[in-house]
């Protein structure tokens, strides 16, 4: 395998590269070195930590971190250049299928690694591999989650309840916008905040295997995404003047003090939020997306999942980097730094922003992200930006089948 040249760069968060451990870019003799690519920058800090203490415990392991941004373009384009890393942290989208039907992943099919991970979180990436492919070539290790992030002191100040159904949560939108409140407050200046409305709503009301049954021709959009796309319109009667202006970290401000009383994002928002007014009593829970309690899911993915390369010269150095990965202390420290989950059975997030969701994980109530089917290019959030704005349901439906169709016959 190729190995790329590290500068040693010992600066922070802010660099284009990050490598923990800086110093002489050869590793002594006996000394093995991994570089772990990243395509998250946010969890630099975290995983710095981690890796000092890896390197503590074994001392003849040097990990190497990678964490550009744009990552994934980056990735995509090393593989063109046979230039790949030892190991990777990348999330459970399109890229990993990508990779695992490049066959380019070791497979952990039957290793201990696997053992206590939620059935749902190891179906998501047998989907995503597609049903040619064998094995597990991924161990999840966080897991993420769509979210109705909500204002409670408002909530009770207006005398109303967390809604368990789409026509409670409707009438509980009319009665805050009656009250003079903004119901929700959307961010759609930036086009991908519009993906965990879409998601948590498509993610419950499209059929099984939807992305597989559209590539083969077997189901469309326009065949099955119509109520999708009509409870988009229909929240969009709850926003605000300025949601085609304001965009992602506005709006975690704006909503930190306290403009809105509901907001759709994922769990990933709650840090930034809380920076902005620790003293903001705010919650989560699952968008209802039916009538039907039973069915009503939570859209949860993972978020990191680490891997190996097939042609990595060190595979039981890194499956053991992995496997401290796992351990509770690490793991536990991740999905606290990091406001995650963990992918483990019987292991639950005791955040306190966290309890409306709790429920679901201990029930199992758990659907993947549709997006993260999606084939690569698709710009599926820059169609549903303009259909929201334009309102032309069939147009919308009819556009993104034909871009679907058009990278297929690209391949």
């Amino acid at each position: 395998m190729k190995r790329k040249t590290f500068l040693p760069i010992c600066t922070g968060i802010a660099s284009l590269m990050l490598i923990t451990g800086c110093g002489n870019d050869s590793a002594e003799d006996g000394v093995v070195e991994l570089e772990l690519f990243s395509n998250k920058t946010e969890n630099i800090p975290t995983y710095q930590k981690l890796i000092e203490r890896f390197e503590a415990e074994h001392e003849d392991i040097r990990i190497k971190l990678y964490s550009p941004p744009d990552a994934e373009t980056l990735l995509r384009t090393r593989l063109v250049k046979d230039d790949m890393p030892d190991m990777v942290a990348i999330g459970g989208s399109a890229l990993y299928g990508e990779l695992t039907k490049a066959d380019m992943l070791v497979n952990y099919e039957g290793s201990p690694m696997l053992e206590n991970i939620q059935p749902a979180y190891l179906d998501m990436l047998n989907e995503l591999e597609g049903e040619e492919q064998e094995g597990i070539h991924g161990v999840p290790f966080a897991a993420n989650a769509n979210t109705v992030i909500y204002n409670k002191e408002k909530l009770r100040e207006l005398g109303l309840e967390v809604p368990e159904t789409w026509d409670e949560f409707i009438e509980t939108l009319e009665a805050v916008k009656e009250a003079g409140e903004i119901p929700i407050y959307f961010t759609f200046q930036d086009a991908w905040t519009a993906m965990p409305a879409w998601n948590s709503i498509a993610g419950v009301l499209q059929p099984d295997q939807f992305a597989e049954r559209k590539t083969n021709g077997e189901t469309s959009f326009q065949e099955s995404h119509t109520e999708v796309a009509d409870k988009m319109q229909t929240l969009l009667d709850y926003g605000h003047d300025r949601m085609y202006g304001i965009g992602y970290d506005d709006g975690n401000r704006e909503f930190a003090q306290g403009n809105g009383v509901f907001y759709f994002q994922g769990n990933w928002a709650v840090p930034q939020i809380l920076t902005t007014n620790p003293e903001l009593d705010l919650g989560v829970f699952a968008l209802p997306v039916t009538n039907d309690p039973e069915e009503n899911q939570l859209v949860s993915g993972v978020d990191v999942l680490l891997a190996t390369m097939q042609d990595t010269e060190h595979p039981e150095e890194a499956e053991e980097f992995i496997s401290f990965m796992l351990e509770e202390e690490q793991s536990e420290q991740y999905m606290s730094e990091q406001a995650a989950f963990s992918v483990l059975e019987g292991v639950l997030s005791d955040d306190p922003y966290m309890e409306g969701i709790r429920g679901k994980f201990e029930d199992g109530k758990i659907t993947s992200f549709p997006d993260h089917f999606y084939p690569p290019g698709l710009g599926a959030e820059n169609m549903i930006q303009e259909f929201l704005y334009s309102g032309d349901t069939q147009d919308f439906l009819k556009k993104i089948d034909r871009e679907w169709d058009q990278i297929q016959l690209r391949f």
